[in-house]
């Protein structure tokens, strides 16, 4: 009965039904194959969506979307709460399609497909999706393939007016390799104070990265978070694709990660997650 209680609220967050509880008190539930067919059946059961929507909420950060992605709607008028759901409920779907399918759990970074309406379709440039219903489509862009391209993280991991290749660096690290860099510092400054003290402004989220690294202090967690997030640095702060940062500067995704291994951009990126399956396979478990 503890069993089915403890599988029950993993899966569903709610007690267990009669079925469950009928082969719990009969003490069957431990024999050969019934557990793990009362599991398939409860994950197929839109019941499961519970699990689904609290483990990404919390492994994924979904639960501050609405609280954190805030992004500066002068600088990104077409943005508005239908996105920001839209991006929720890509993720979710997405999740829960490997989830029920019983999929490599590696394709949550390399799966060639996702799950979107027109308005989000429209927002990644997507085209011939119509209408307000959520369905899977075929990614024809490498860049845009699994969690690394989907905008609900990297909306998260970015401020309202920029992107954060300190905040996407962080998360990758962390969420994906689970390898968190260490507290900053007290008294390190701010970003935006590097900048005040240069001869010439820096036009890039990258160059104002480099002033920062110029103090060893700094440099020597810098050098270990930026290189992921300088990866992602093509995808605008709402999940976008781009060429060149909002004031026309070109954009530099290339960079060295903590092991050596060269990046530039998010396929390679990915790729350098992906050569190293058992540490994205246990963060994940």
């Amino acid at each position: 009965v503890e069993l089915a209680s403890r599988l029950s609220f993993f899966l569903w967050s709610s007690i267990p039904d009669q079925t469950l509880m009928d082969l719990a008190v009969a003490g069957k539930l431990r024999q050969a194959g019934v557990l793990a067919a009362q599991v398939r059946r409860m994950i197929a059961d839109e019941r499961a969506n519970a699990l689904v929507n609290n483990f990404v909420g919390q492994w994924l950060q979904l639960r501050n979307l609405e609280a954190k992605v805030q992004p500066d709607l002068l600088m990104f008028p077409d943005f508005d709460d239908n996105i920001r759901k839209s991006f929720r409920r890509e993720t979710e779907l997405f999740f829960g399609y490997i989830l029920r399918e019983n999929r490599s759990a590696l394709e949550l970074l390399s799966a060639d497909y996702t799950f979107v309406n027109e308005r989000l379709a429209r927002h990644y440039g997507i085209p011939g999706v119509y209408g307000t219903r959520f369905r899977q489509v075929k990614l024809t862009d490498p860049n845009r393939r699994g969690l690394l391209g989907q905008g609900s993280v990297l909306a998260l991991t970015s401020v309202a007016t920029r992107t954060s290749p300190v905040y996407r660096g962080k998360f990758v690290l962390a969420t994906f390799l689970n390898t968190p860099p260490p507290p900053p510092l007290p008294n390190v400054p701010a970003l935006e104070e590097a900048a005040k003290g240069a001869k010439t402004a820096p036009k890039t989220v990258r160059e104002t990265l480099e002033l920062h690294r110029s103090s060893p202090v700094c440099a020597s967690c810098h050098r270990i978070i930026d290189p992921p997030g300088f990866a992602l640095e093509n995808f605008n702060s709402v999940g976008q694709w781009r060429e060149k940062t909002e004031n026309g500067a070109a954009i530099d995704a290339a960079g060295v990660l903590a092991d050596g291994t060269k990046v530039n951009g998010p396929v390679a990126l990915r790729s350098a997650i992906l050569s190293r399956p058992k540490a994205f396979m246990t963060v994940l478990t």
